[in-house]
């Protein structure tokens, strides 16, 4: 892909824009070739704008056969979804995606497969990657170019090496009266199937596809919600809320915290040379070791699917997240990449090690539009438990009615 620029063999036929011959390929005595005219607009983050103006000038230095405009601007990752969904005329060509966003934008058709180079793409990323950027048709519909998912991040004077591997060796050891053990966001939706997934409970089936089938209110489910209200009781845990784990961190009054590379800088800054990181630990469920199991989405760039030069956008977006630039970002803003050959140079990196140990137990968050029916009712289930309102007497009640609302209003 760092030489992904195709000639006019590949050129979609409803590429627009105006085509001049080109003067070199004249002057040498061959055929001219049409240099086409194309502008993209692209919406990114704020701490890419520079990034991609010089992924722009690289692009267009590999692509000849375009005489390129870019017009670049800042957008956030959730502003650009939303406005996409309300204007989608005035959108950015190309822009960055939540993979969990593609199948909403998807339903409505306002996303353009990327077809170009396809082959190369699913031999490029992993399998995990390419699942969560497929529609339920299979085709890919953005390319990702981090993980976003979370680990385990740990003070190495607490805790062993060996003792992070398990929630309860963590519990049981004393560190004093005013030192939590370990902190976790059982009121987050997107952090508590972590429990469900461990106990051996599946949300969509187990493909993630069957929009109707959610079993965590079966024997697994009731077992994983008896295991989340036992920890909250546990004076040794604190659920992080209001960023209070990052604040005890810098105390040295928590001594392990579950969080994501996003916070890497800040983790080490307060952790200093004890920083330390891990995949998530296990549970212990009816007497067996469970491994903490979570979802894993990622960011992307997607193309429009109204955009007037189909082609020239699957090019740069596949450029944009191509091995060479997917270097360079971690380079200027340490954000991980996620093209497996990447993995090795890349070794020393304490948070990234630890990002792509837990990639392996992570599940592929559902991509399919119920996945919109499962946040609020999920957030509800969390939150109850962390508030204590949801008890044993209460949780297969409680249970059952977050089955009922996540798969009752089925979504096509």
């Amino acid at each position: 892909l760092a030489a992904c620029g195709g000639g006019n063999d590949n050129k979609a036929p409803d590429d627009s824009g105006s085509s001049t011959p080109s003067t070199d390929a004249a002057n040498s005595g061959g055929e001219p070739t049409e240099v086409q005219d194309v502008t993209l607009k692209i919406w990114t983050a704020s701490e890419e704008l520079e990034l991609m103006k010089k992924m722009g000038e690289s692009f267009a230095a590999a692509h000849p056969e375009y005489n390129l405009t870019f017009d670049i601007s800042e957008m956030g990752i959730d502003e650009a979804n939303a406005n996409l969904k309300t204007d989608a005329d005035s959108a950015a060509d190309i822009f960055q995606l939540a993979s969990g966003g593609i199948p909403e934008l998807t339903q409505k058709g306002l996303l353009l497969p990327i077809g170009y180079e396809e082959a190369s793409l699913r031999e490029l990323y992993p399998e995990g990657a390419i699942s969560a950027v497929c529609g339920e048709n299979g085709l890919i519909y953005a390319v990702p170019f981090t993980p976003n998912t979370f680990f385990m991040y740990y003070n190495k004077s607490m805790f062993t090496e060996e003792e992070v591997k398990s929630v309860e060796a963590m519990m049981a050891k004393e560190l004093g009266s005013d030192v939590y053990n370990f902190s976790f966001q059982v009121s987050g939706p997107w952090y508590l199937e972590s429990f469900f997934y461990a106990a051996g409970c599946t949300l969509f089936g187990a493909d993630g596809k069957d929009a109707s089938s959610m079993d965590w209110n079966n024997a697994n489910g009731l077992a994983a919600g008896k295991y989340m209200i036992d920890l909250v009781n546990n004076p040794k845990y604190i659920e992080n809320k209001d960023g209070i784990a990052m604040n005890l961190l810098r105390e040295g009054k928590l001594a392990a915290h579950v969080d994501g590379t996003w916070n890497a800088g800040p983790v080490q800054e307060a952790l200093g040379e004890n920083y330390a990181a891990a995949a998530l630990p296990t549970i212990s469920i009816n007497g067996k070791d469970c491994q903490l199991r979570n979802f894993a989405d990622y960011k992307t760039y997607a193309v429009k699917s109204s955009t007037a030069y189909p082609l020239a956008a699957q090019q740069f977006a596949e450029w944009i997240c191509n091995e060479e630039n997917q270097l360079a970002r971690y380079e200027d803003q340490g954000v991980p990449p996620c093209i497996s050959s990447l993995a090795g140079q890349l070794s020393g990196d304490v948070a990234l090690t630890a990002l792509l140990e837990q990639s392996t137990y992570a599940v592929a968050q559902p991509n399919i539009p119920q996945i919109n029916e499962y946040w609020t009712p999920a957030t509800a289930l969390g939150e109850g438990i962390y508030s204590k309102e949801i008890t044993e007497d209460n949780l297969q009640e409680k249970l059952d009615q977050l089955v009922e609302a996540v798969t009752s209003t089925l979504v096509g």
